[in-house]
């Protein structure tokens, strides 16, 4: 079981004063893990901080860390490692002591991250205290159940959700097509876009280096179809496999990358064995692998919002991708790359061969997916939410700056 929670001091100076915006954030993840999810949520809070709002945030945490400069003050939750996926926590919600450090902090606002026991127990404690409470839809849980193969489960589990999401005064979802995948199951409350930015100036082509590409092997002339995540099934990794596979028995000149680390590495290692296995990889090291590929292939159909392809078009790469709610808003089909039907992976591969054999395809599709990427900075990404909160709250501060909202992201 985690420590007992123990609020954790934060990177950023927060005001000695008392703020209206006294913001309570509940995340199943946010520093025991590195993925979208926690990193996008830090990055809020730190922007928050920054507008002069006080923030606390409750979570799982663990001794070894992967962020451990995190923002904002952390109390942590108790929780267990999931069964067989231990870099995964299950919360235990809101007990006497959690609940306690809570009431102290007496929040104006309730951000929900997470629709687990936590979450539950946030929007009960919301309810009980008269709290406006909002919530951002972060896993798109069905197409795990089916990855799984758990469908059974998949009504029982949108009549939670259901449920759950509808006692929110705001749900933000990050793309368009999501917000009709919520709307389909009977989630009618206030939706609102809140898609994710990236950063153009660390993700960008002038990022390309022959030298990183000869320290892990690459050949000058070879063209890198690459994949970026966790390396966890669940994101595609089968297909990237087949797909690989089936470029090499038809003798498609290519060199694989795939850069992250996770559950599924060694078997993956297995099944590409001419495949570059760098590990996982983040600052300029990151960019670089980014910069340094030419197709940027990302089969999975459970994101909600595609991260790591919206940080591959920024680099320049046109992007290979699953037609599903997390791509589907960010790839432009046959403009800044394709889009394939999940699972499919005779269309996957024909589509990384079109582009792996024609150089000047490659090149008009990675201009333009690095023009789409641009459309989506932090800055009008961040405030956005600031805005949507100031909604919400009892006693709204005065407006922040009026950033223009993402390209295609309006509410």
């Amino acid at each position: 079981m985690s420590p007992a929670p123990k609020p954790q001091p934060s990177r950023a100076n927060r005001p000695s004063r008392r703020s209206t915006r006294r913001i309570a954030l509940f995340a199943g993840a946010y520093t025991h893990i590195a993925d979208g999810v926690s990193l996008t949520l830090n990055r809020l809070v730190e922007h928050l901080e920054q507008q002069g709002a006080t923030v606390r945030v409750f979570a799982p945490t663990v001794d070894d860390p992967a962020i451990e400069d995190h923002a904002g003050t952390l109390t942590s939750v108790p929780s267990l490692p999931v069964p067989g996926r231990s870099e995964y926590r299950l919360s235990l919600g809101l007990t006497p002591s959690v609940r306690q450090a809570l009431d102290d902090f007496a929040p104006t606002l309730y951000h929900i991250a997470t629709p687990d026991l936590l979450g539950h127990n946030a929007l009960q404690r919301a309810q009980d205290t008269d709290t406006p409470v909002v919530t951002s839809y972060h896993t798109h849980f069905s197409s795990y159940l089916k990855y799984y193969h758990l469908g059974l489960l998949e009504a029982p589990v949108w009549g939670y959700l259901r449920s759950f999401y509808n006692q929110c005064r705001q749900v933000y979802v990050p793309t368009h097509a999501m917000a009709d995948v919520l709307r389909g199951h009977g989630i009618d409350s206030d939706l609102r876009l809140w898609p994710r930015g990236v950063d153009t100036d660390r993700f960008a082509p002038s990022r390309r280096s022959a030298a990183w590409r000869r320290a892990h092997g690459i050949g000058t002339e070879e063209v890198v179809v690459a994949f970026v995540s966790r390396l966890v099934w669940e994101k595609g990794l089968d297909v990237y496999a087949d797909v690989i596979d089936r470029l090499e028995r038809q003798g498609v000149p290519h060199h694989s990358l795939v850069v992250g680390d996770g559950p599924a590495r060694e078997e993956l290692e297995t099944r590409l064995p001419n495949a570059t296995f760098p590990g996982f990889l983040d600052g300029t090291d990151l960019a670089e692998a980014y910069a340094s590929s030419d197709v940027f292939l990302f089969p999975s159909d459970t994101e909600t919002f595609g991260n790591v392809t919206l940080e591959a078009m920024a680099s320049g790469l046109p992007t290979v991708c699953a037609d599903a709610a997390g791509s589907r808003d960010l790839v432009d089909d046959g403009t800044t790359g394709r889009l394939c039907a999940p699972g499919h992976v005779e269309a996957f591969a024909e589509a990384v061969r079109t582009l792996v054999v024609d150089e000047r395809r490659r090149d008009r599709m990675g201009t333009a997916a690095r023009k789409r990427a641009q459309d989506f900075t932090w800055p009008a990404v961040l405030n956005r939410m600031s805005r949507y909160y100031d909604e919400v709250l009892p006693h709204p501060p005065s407006p922040s700056p009026q950033d223009p909202a993402p390209t295609g992201a309006t509410a």
